[in-house]
């Protein structure tokens, strides 16, 4: 029988909060559905906590794109950047407000609770609020980590930060996070990389002003030949002739570079307008022999339908129906708390896990998806790693901290391929992240400090071992705070 471990108690509250911004450019476009994307504001939130009595630090690092939180072709930047801001503030603000919690874990039901309800008089999205609030969340559990000196994934295994996941799903009273995740962390991963519907996949497609001279592999191509990446995350056009000359590119492209073992996901963006439209369109690539190659290593499809077309009669209908179907999982549909609970029974495979989403929902997610798959064995249940363009130094290593704990083999990594590495940060910086996390990143022949992919995988262990993944002090208050930051606006 298993038994609940009882998670030690604590006082946790904020007692202050802080932001502040630095512009990073892109190397490449990036798109979000219709909206394209050559800058991206990077929020930094320091936070101060009492935790049992005693002041500790910590740190949080997001990204100002609001793109992905609406999709809106026709919002204006500069409105969609004052939104995200408002709930970010909104978030921080109730934070220092909240009365002490016995745990993070508990602060952070708090505190969703209170920003769900300010949210509710706005017309805010969920995964715009719930972002707030999630950023409160890593920096706190970054205190805790520091405070208590223990990883993150001892603070989960352990339970310090008293997650309970029974309060989200009730099938899941009887566990403590031990008992449905991995027994011990990954220590290195692979590298689901990004094949844009812009993106170049030779070097023959891309003319001479396109060229990028920043010493990085810019087409899938180079990627394979150079870092040896062999998972792959294509997004798809919902154009059936465009997808399937694409993908019967990209499969031969990979069948010439002598990629022979090899993943593959899809992202399909919010792309077809109904679960039925979807269904046709897929089983006429899905019949074509061109393809089989590339379909035959599939892993799953990301969020095919609208988000709010994604848990509609309809939809609930078809997916249940469809015996021979991918597996599918939601993304942007993945505001709540327990969407990913609502996905199942809507006939999804399962979720993503986005540190943007939320810390403990994912690790709540990744153990409801590991108990589903052994408890009922007629579907195979699905938690996925993805990207939202997080970088270092500090996004991207909280981040793994997160995937490495929950066991994802692959994450896909947008950051490595549009931005250029650590350049737009200090050489300070850079030297820091490459004196302690030497194994995750390399100095570039060009100077800067960027990602060690090695036969497409990362070495993980100094952010495994790293209290919430990050090994270096960082002092935040060197970048524009953000009220300076929003006069230019």
């Amino acid at each position: 029988m298993i038994m609940a471990m009882n998670s030690p108690t604590m006082q946790v509250s904020v007692s202050s909060t802080d932001f502040s911004v630095t512009d990073l450019e892109t190397r490449l476009p990036f798109h979000f559905g219709n909206i394209e994307i050559t800058e991206m504001p990077k929020v930094f939130l320091r936070i101060k906590t009492e935790i049992n009595g005693t002041t500790q630090e910590g740190i949080a690092m997001g990204g100002l794109i609001p793109g992905w939180f609406y999709k809106d072709p026709s919002m204006n930047l500069e409105d969609g950047l004052q939104n995200m801001v408002e709930a970010f503030r909104s978030a921080a603000d109730r934070a220092c407000t909240l009365e002490a919690q016995s745990s993070v874990f508990s602060f952070w039901k708090s505190l969703y609770k209170s920003q769900r309800e300010w949210a509710d008089s706005t017309d805010h999205p969920p995964l715009l609020w719930t972002y707030g609030v999630s950023l409160i969340e890593q920096a706190l559990i970054d205190a805790a980590c520091r405070k208590q000196n223990i990883s993150f994934e001892t603070a989960v295994r352990r339970n310090t930060l008293g997650l309970d996941l029974g309060s989200i799903y009730s099938e899941l009273r009887a566990y403590e996070p031990a008992d449905l995740l991995p027994d011990e962390p990954l220590r290195s991963t692979a590298i689901r990389h990004t094949v844009g519907l812009d993106d170049p996949l030779t070097d023959a497609n891309r003319g001479p002003s396109e060229q990028l001279e920043d010493g990085l592999p810019q087409s899938l191509v180079e990627y394979v030949r150079r870092d040896g990446v062999n998972h792959f995350k294509i997004k798809l056009s919902a154009d059936p002739e465009f997808d399937t000359n694409r993908l019967a590119r990209i499969t031969h492209l990979l069948n010439e570079q002598g990629v022979d073992e090899y993943l593959c996901t899809m992202d399909a963006n919010e792309g077809y307008d109904s679960a039925r439209t979807f269904k046709r369109k897929w089983e006429t690539l899905a019949t074509n022999p061109e393809l089989s190659p590339l379909l035959d290593r599939l892993a799953y499809i990301e969020q095919p339908l609208a988000r709010d077309d994604a848990f509609t009669t309809e939809t609930k209908e078809v997916f249940v129906e469809w015996n021979d179907a991918p597996p599918i999982i939601i993304d942007e549909s993945d505001g709540h708390i327990d969407d990913a609970g609502t996905a199942l029974e809507y006939g999804y495979a399962g979720t993503s896990h986005k540190n943007c989403k939320g810390i403990f929902k994912g690790i709540v997610n990744a153990c409801l998806i590991a108990h589903r798959n052994r408890t009922d064995t007629t579907r195979q249940y699905v938690l996925s790693a993805e990207d939202l363009t997080t970088t270092g130094p500090i996004e991207s290593l909280q981040d793994f901290a997160v995937t490495t704990t929950i066991g994802a083999e692959h994450v896909e990594r947008n950051g490595h391929h549009y931005f250029v590495g650590l350049d737009a940060f200090p050489e300070e910086i850079q030297e820091r992240v490459l004196e302690t996390h030497s194994d995750l990143y390399h100095r570039h022949e060009d100077g800067f400090a960027t990602l060690a992919i090695n036969e497409g995988n990362v070495d993980l262990s100094s952010v495994v071992d790293a209290p919430f993944g990050v090994g270096i002090e960082f002092d935040a208050s060197q970048f524009t705070p953000l009220d300076d930051w929003l006069k230019n606006l």
